[in-house]
């Protein structure tokens, strides 16, 4: 399922496959075929249920059928729709965010022309009047009845609409780079075709898919895994790192550091009953005071002056 429609009102267009498609750096992070396999379930699901909705609601033969599920930012959604066409702004709680429904202006026509009993046909594109607009609101809500069956596999959700749009470029329901995830879908109303659309935002949906994951390794692929920790883990253990010992740092003058010369003392300012820093790559991780080990310089570590002040 990889290619992706031109949304149009009234008519049904595709674009092919062109070659390759470009890195895009601002999505590092990619649905799986596992994701979209998984909502293409649930979408599924919702698109049978839709269809018979239509069917029974309308009274006139219909189907809705899923073509397409993609990740896009947010303003590439909004510059593939038509202007003007319909999006029904949606909550989903108990998840965050804001999910939009859309379908061409022409299907919403034809649909209330069918509720009220006309023959469907050429439909006038104009707003909805007082009458037409709670009879979509009424569709609306059926349809997103059936949303919530198509996701109860996956989550529990309680779809609710909040409001109806006509331009997608006055609608901020997120940010024009947030990623979402698109669900297009192929609908029939009589002898009207266009196609539909869902915006999921992508940050919504992610956690419930990561959660569906279930990997069920056999005894081979469990002890491979367990070998390759403990050998990681035993690697780590005796990998050697550099540490250093080392006193407060002071600061000098460039001019001080340039007439230094072999036998000149220093002063340090290390106060002798602070102990000295023990630290590895710039990173103090204890504290230590100087002594030998025989013939050996060596160091004992100590706590730090933080801890023996908290005591």
């Amino acid at each position: 399922m990889t290619t992706s429609p031109t949304r149009s009102p009234g008519k049904m267009s595709r674009r092919g496959n062109t070659g390759p498609t470009a890195y895009d750096f601002r999505r590092p992070i990619k649905l799986s075929r596992e994701h979209i396999r998984t909502l293409q379930i649930a979408f599924e699901t919702y698109a049978r249920s839709c269809g018979t909705l239509f069917t029974t609601r309308l009274r006139v033969v219909s189907s809705v059928s899923l073509v397409s599920i993609e990740q896009l930012n947010y303003d590439e959604y909004v510059a593939s729709l038509s202007n003007p066409t319909v999006l029904a702004v949606v909550s989903i709680d108990p998840l965050p965010g804001t999910v939009l429904v859309e379908m061409a202006s022409s299907a919403v026509m034809t649909a209330i022309d069918h509720m009220l009993g006309g023959p469907g046909g050429a439909q006038p594109e104009r707003p909805l009047t007082e009458v037409e607009m709670p009879l979509l609101r009424g569709l609306l809500e059926r349809m997103l009845g059936e949303l919530r069956y198509g996701f109860e596999t996956l989550v529990d959700i309680s779809p609710k609409l909040k409001d109806i749009e006509y331009n997608a470029q006055f609608l901020r329901a997120h940010q024009p780079g947030d990623a979402v995830v698109i669900a297009s879908f192929e609908m029939k109303i009589g002898t009207e075709e266009c196609v539909a659309s869902i915006c999921l935002p992508f940050s919504t949906i992610l956690p419930v898919l990561e959660k569906q994951e279930t990997i069920e390794l056999t005894a081979a692929e469990r002890m491979v895994r367990d070998t390759s920790f403990r050998n990681l883990t035993a690697g780590l253990s005796a990998a050697p790192i550099d540490v250093a010992v080392r006193f407060q740092p002071i600061r000098m003058r460039t001019d001080d550091i340039v007439d230094l010369r072999p036998g000149d003392v220093v002063p340090l300012g290390h106060p002798t009953s602070v102990p000295l820093e023990v630290t590895v790559n710039e990173t103090v991780f204890a504290h230590a005071v100087p002594g030998n080990q025989g013939a050996r310089l060596a160091c004992l570590v100590v706590p730090s002056p933080k801890e023996e002040e908290r005591r």
